[in-house]
């Protein structure tokens, strides 16, 4: 039973289906897309598709588009026929599109160069004899992609004092259809605007398209300063929603300083005597308030220092400072919107090295052979290092005292302490002292033996380093000239060679307080040194001989020495007669 129920059920559900499908297989039936969207500019493509009953044939084909009048109704909206197609031909009325409409064979509607006025309602209408007539509806949909949106903020800067809200910026976007909206965002998050935060306006340009613009209202806070806006535009295109977004721009907020900082550029720490310091004083107010520099005197009171400073960038320079530049300065700042006042107070220490001063001991006198600590001081507020150089800029030690024993004329004349602070660069001061190593006279140098002849005019010279400084004394008569290089003096003689000089000589002689030395200076004829060169050289020769003598005994040895080892030379006396004939080979 139930069995049979089931399959009643079943054919009385396909008998119902078929009877509604052969119903509507019966009738004429036009088709076309709900929505068509085209850019302005191009081509819309209007697709009509119809089923007539029996595979019968279309009559014709009229499209028409409605025209909607600004004081029509829906009710009222009159058809304005396009074209009229028959199998034949394509007929176009006398329309604004005639120009710009065309048929496929499809008998699909092209309408080519759209524009904001093509936004209307298009007809289909196929006529099929017997089978009736029937229609279908597509709007046309035209769009124009807005411009990116353009953005200007707030030039003029706004105060956090202002309760009432300021303009931050204004939006624009132009040559859209249909008109776009705007939106805001602050920090990329989208702003819940109030209706008095946001004016909004339209403008439908002469080309139909339509300019928006949108200016946004609010107050600021000292955050903002580091706020960003943008504002995006949004329009809708194929049923979806785009958005184009403007720069990130940032306004000028105008609030009080809260806090205030003043520095000694470079690092106090650093600020050597000579050096030119800045203090900067610095606000977090905008604008930078007004500044005003100080000095605490030693009577405690402040004098004013504003003539030396810039006062709007809140610098004041010190040029060449010195020991008495130290102190304490402070810096004000005064804010000319709500008058509030802030000051700051730093320490400026100017580090310096005074009264370089070096003892000698013994003080004096110096004796050769002798020794001498010289020790070397100086005031500073800063740790210091001593180093000793002599003139010539050479190391002789480092640390407060130096001691020299075994002093001689040697010993360096002049040596400089020099006073260096390591924890500022460039701090030094250095001082001077001389040394003065007293002793006799002692002969560094003469011109002996000298080689002259009878009647000869020469030049007899002796040299010596002493101190203090010597008397210098000739055994013979000439015209004496004297040198003196720091303790060392020369003497030049000028006299003619006489048979007495060239028998005795002559003697040089230096002489100070602290004693006498003397040297001889001998006189040889010429003819004397050709037979000492003479004779030099046969000995030279002789030498020569010796020498090449050695080197031959040595080169036969080898040579013998050879010949044996290859078994060329056999023992007994025949082979002392091969060695003769080896040897004279």
């Amino acid at each position: 039973m139930a069995g049979g129920r089931r399959a009643a059920g079943l054919a009385l559900g396909w008998g119902c289906c078929l009877l509604l499908c052969c119903a509507a297989a019966s009738k004429l039936e036009v088709s076309t897309p709900a929505v068509v969207e085209v850019e302005i500019g191009d081509t819309a493509r209007i697709e009509c598709n119809f089923y007539i009953p029996g595979n019968g044939s279309y009559s014709y084909i009229d499209w028409f588009y409605v025209d909607r009048k600004e004081t029509a109704t829906p009710q009222t909206n009159s058809r304005v026929r396009l074209c009229h197609v028959t199998h034949s031909e394509v007929l176009k009325d006398s329309t604004e599109y005639k120009e710009r409409l065309s048929v496929g064979e499809d008998k699909a509607l092209s309408i080519s160069k759209v524009t904001v006025q093509d936004d209307r309602t298009f007809v289909c209408q196929v006529g099929a004899g017997s089978s009736g007539v029937g229609e279908s509806h597509t709007e046309l949909h035209v769009y124009k992609v807005p411009e990116t949106p353009v953005i200007e903020p707030n030039t003029g800067g706004i105060s956090v004092h202002n309760s009432d809200n300021s303009q931050i910026a204004k939006c624009e976007s132009k040559n859209s259809f249909p008109p776009a909206n705007i939106t805001w965002h602050k920090n990329g998050e989208q702003l819940d605007l109030q209706e008095n935060q946001m004016r909004y306006s339209r403008t439908r340009e002469s080309s139909g398209l339509h300019s928006v613009s949108s200016i946004l209202f609010d107050t600021v806070t000292r955050e903002d300063r580091d706020s960003h806006y943008h504002c995006t535009v949004h329009y809708w295109l194929r049923g979806q929603r785009h958005a184009l977004e403007s720069q990130k721009v940032q306004i000028t907020v105008f609030y009080p300083a809260e806090h205030l900082k003043l520095q000694v550029v470079p690092s106090s720490a650093l600020v050597k005597e000579g050096d030119n310091v800045k203090l900067v004083c610095e606000s977090d107010g905008n604008p930078p308030p007004v500044f005003s520099f100080y000095k605490r005197g030693l009577d405690d009171k402040w004098k004013e220092l504003s003539s030396l400073a810039e006062t709007d960038s809140g610098v004041l320079t010190l040029h060449g400072v010195n020991k008495s530049s130290s102190g304490l300065y402070r810096c004000e700042s005064l804010d000319l919107d709500d008058m509030t006042q802030l000051e700051k107070e730093v320490e400026l220490v100017v580090n310096y090295i005074e009264d370089v001063h070096v003892e000698m001991e013994p003080s004096s006198p110096l004796r050769e052979g002798g020794s001498v600590t010289l020790s070397c001081d100086a005031h500073s507020p800063v740790a210091l290092d001593y180093q000793w150089t002599d003139e010539k800029g050479r190391k002789m030690g480092v640390g407060n005292q130096l001691f020299l024993s075994n002093l001689t004329f040697e010993t360096p004349n002049n040596l400089s302490c020099k006073v260096v602070a390591p924890s500022v660069p460039g701090l030094e001061q250095s001082k001077q002292v001389s040394l003065a190593v007293e002793g006799k006279p002692r002969i560094v140098a003469i011109s002996s033996p000298l080689y002259v002849r009878q009647d000869e005019v020469v030049n007899l010279t002796c040299k010596a380093i002493a101190f203090p400084r010597p008397s210098v004394h000739w055994s013979v008569n000439g015209t004496a000239h004297e040198y003196v290089d720091n303790q060392h003096i020369a003497s030049n003689l000028t006299v003619r060679v006489s048979r007495d000089l060239l028998k005795a000589g002559a003697m040089c002689r230096f002489s100070n307080k602290m004693g006498v030395s003397e040297k001889h200076i001998q006189l040889l004829v010429e003819s004397v040194r050709k037979d000492q060169k003479t004779a030099a050289e046969s000995q030279g020769v002789i030498i020569v001989a010796i020498i090449v003598a050695i080197l031959v005994v040595a080169v036969l040895g080898a040579v013998i020495y050879f010949l044996h080892k290859k078994g060329k030379i056999p023992c007994g006396r025949a082979g002392k007669q091969d060695i003769a004939k080896n040897t004279s080979i």
